[in-house]
């Protein structure tokens, strides 16, 4: 592109007129949808009178005819029914607001629909009341981006073949428009990281999804789709497609996405409209509890999805379709907690993949560290890590260095997932760390103070592809994740003594209490509670008969003795009673008897214990080896066994630094003693 730099800068320009007026993250609200406009305004230059024929023509028929026809009389995917433009707008400086709002109000539904996310009338006023929007619109107008280069005339100006000469081509023009939002996002650190993806970053995640697929990607005439279900301002899907079109300029990439937030969707859809592409496929609305592309699969899935969103708004419809539809649906294989939505949209994202049969998918994310290991066996984090696992779809995590993103400086993980894996990583999952492939930025953006330079980028895809263990890359078999989390239970062992201090421990239990309780009233209540008296009288008076001196270690010999006092004394004892005598004077000791029930031993819920065992090892063996040792009456209940997945990614890179040795610690220390005794005498000297 010929003067690309002295675009850019002309139309940065226009934030000297808006600053003060403006605060800084709010000069995108205004020169964004004025750079689509002149764009728009130029495209159609050539086609105007056109348009207004088959407006005429058109009248009375069927609206999705009459949108077709005006499609086709604009030779593009909009139109504008107005007959003004934006050159004429300036000819009435003093109605210029009321002209643009008209001049609006022609344009297609889907370049309204751009302009409406984008509150875009509401800035007009804004631009009026501060008696900016003539300078403004004077200013877009100065800038020449139509699509062809035009005679003194207007008439596009044609090469020797006859074919018109490029001005600002489609690419071109999203390259200048991609390059605004960048500066925008660098300019406003407080929403930089919720609209903005490093570019770096994306690329590295790019190389990963077409790394298997390079010499497919360079035949004549490819197509390929791609999908991304929180786009924000669509830098992923550019990067995309400009990644496609260095390695094969014939090829062509489809892009699809869905955007929550209005401005970034506006922002997202524009640059689709100014480059050419099917603005059509960028959607608005939440991708949990509105999916707008239901029927949609793809070669390529790739996404940045918020770290720990919330999404409690979309609970209800995300539950029901886990519920009602199960595997069917998107949900099936579970529910992360409500704080941390994130593998919600590693589950939708799969839904949009394409069947093995039918050439299948690749997909990257961006997570944090919470979906390696978040959620317990049998949760709704494990069983989603256990269903990608179990199916062969996890193909690689990648670590990436900390202070990589714009609002967070924690760590970051790509993962990579296909269905249909080369045959050498069947079965596999890789490992590679990359927490040291990065340099530093001179100037720090947030808290983003390192970047993936093209050698990291080089360094980190050859690792994947080299797929060869090594320092920095670990292979596993799937299995090798999973573990069952089993329950050892060890019998519970009680002594029985009837003493004044377990008496009084008697009367603090809540059971015992109740008993002087009642929900009647009157003298239906008072007859109650008179009754229950009675009862915990003759009870604590049975209790006294009762041997105080005498330490049973076997409860079924108390309950005997228990229940012969009680009879001595004319009293029957309730089971849910004698189950709180028989805790309350009861402590636990590891020399009596065991307790039965149905003479099986029973267990004892304080000594109850857990342990992940792999998947790849004998439960019996481990107990054998790990737990019998030290405890021998040890058991597992089988009943209780749950499978989970986690990936300790960490742990399996962590090196051991032996601490420093004492002398060095001690002489370091009395270093500084000696140095705080040095300013001390300085100070009081």
């Amino acid at each position: 592109m010929t003067n690309f730099s002295e675009k850019v800068s002309f139309i940065w320009s226009v934030a000297d007129l808006l600053r003060g007026d403006y605060k800084q993250s709010e000069y995108g609200r205004v020169i964004l949808p004025f750079i689509l406009l002149r764009r728009l305004d130029q495209v159609l230059a050539q086609t105007r009178e056109a348009v207004w024929s088959a407006d005429r023509a058109s009248e009375g028929l069927a609206e999705a005819l009459r949108e077709k026809m005006l499609m086709k009389a604009a030779g593009c995917g909009f139109y504008n029914l107005s007959r003004l433009d934006l050159p004429k707008l300036l000819q009435d400086p003093d109605n210029i607001a009321a002209s643009l709002t008209a001049y609006l109000h022609g344009f297609s539904a889907n370049v309204r629909d751009i302009l409406e996310r984008f509150r875009f009338e509401a800035q007009i006023a804004r631009l009026d009341t501060a008696n900016l929007l003539y300078l403004v619109a004077r200013k877009f107008v100065e800038i020449d981006l139509h699509p062809y280069r035009l005679d003194p005339n207007g008439h596009p100006i044609r090469d020797a073949n006859g074919q018109p000469e490029a001005n600002v081509t489609n690419h071109e023009m999203g390259v200048i428009f991609e390059e605004l939002i960048r500066r925008f996002s660098e300019q406003s650190n407080e929403t930089a990281g919720e609209h903005f993806t490093p570019r770096e970053v994306i690329a590295f995640m790019v190389n990963l999804l077409f790394a298997e697929d390079d010499d497919a990607l360079r035949q004549p005439g490819a197509v390929r789709t791609m999908y991304d279900p929180a786009c924000g301002t669509g830098g992923m899907l550019s990067v995309a497609e400009d990644h496609l079109a260095q390695l094969n300029p014939e090829a062509r990439l489809e892009v699809y996405g869905q955007e929550l937030n209005d401005e970034s969707y506006a922002i997202c859809k524009a640059d689709m409209l100014v480059k050419g592409q099917a603005a059509d496929n960028i959607k608005c609305g939440n991708s949990f509890s509105a999916d707008g592309l239901p029927w949609l699969d793809v070669d390529y899935l790739i996404s940045n999805p918020p770290f720990g969103v919330d999404w409690s708004k979309a609970e209800k419809i995300v539950r029901e379709e886990h519920e009602d539809q199960g595997h069917a649906g998107r949900f099936g294989p579970g529910l992360p907690r409500k704080n941390d939505g994130s593998l919600l949209f590693l589950l939708h994202m799969l839904s949009k993949m394409k069947r093995p049969e039918r050439g299948g998918s690749r997909l990257a994310i961006v997570f944090n560290g919470s979906p390696l290991f978040t959620g317990g066996a049998g949760s709704g984090e494990s069983e989603i890590r256990r269903w990608i696992i179990e199916n062969d779809w996890l193909e690689a995590i990648v670590a990436l260095p900390d202070q990589m993103f714009y609002n967070t400086g924690i760590s970051t993980y790509v993962w990579l997932l296909s269905n249909r894996k080369a045959p050498e990583r069947r079965g596999k999952v890789q490992l590679i760390n990359g927490i040291n492939h990065f340099r530093k930025m001179r100037k720090s953006l947030g808290d983003k103070r390192k970047q993936l330079g093209p050698d990291d980028i080089d360094t980190l895809t050859r690792l994947y592809a080299d797929f060869q263990e090594g320092p920095e890359v670990k292979l596993f078999d799937n299995a090798d994740f999973g573990f069952r989390r089993i329950t050892v239970e060890r019998p519970l062992r009680l002594n029985f003594q009837v003493t004044p201090e377990r008496i009084e421990r008697l009367t603090e239990e809540k059971a015992w209490q109740k008993l002087v309780t009642s929900k009647k009233k009157g003298a239906a209540a008072q007859a109650e509670i008179a009754e229950g008296e009675a009862l915990q009288q003759a009870v604590l008076d049975m209790l006294r008969t009762i041997d105080a001196t005498t330490l049973y270690q076997d409860r079924d010999a108390f309950t005997q003795a228990l229940k012969a006092a009680a009879k001595a004394a004319g009293l029957k004892l309730p089971a849910s009673l004698l189950k709180t005598l028989l805790g309350a004077l009861s402590e636990r000791d590891e020399t009596a008897e065991v307790c039965t029930v149905k003479g099986q031993p029973e267990p004892d819920p304080e000594l109850r214990d857990y342990e992940n065992v792999p998947l790849s090892e004998d439960i019996d063996a481990y107990m054998a080896r790990e737990v019998l040792p030290h405890v021998p009456d040890a058991w597992v209940d089988h009943a209780k066994t749950k499978i989970g997945y986690e990936i300790p990614f960490t742990r399996h890179f962590y090196v051991y630094e032996p601490p420093r040795p004492l002398d060095e610690i001690r002489a370091e220390i009395e270093a500084l003693e000696a140095e705080i005794q040095g300013m001390l005498g300085r100070v009081l000297g």
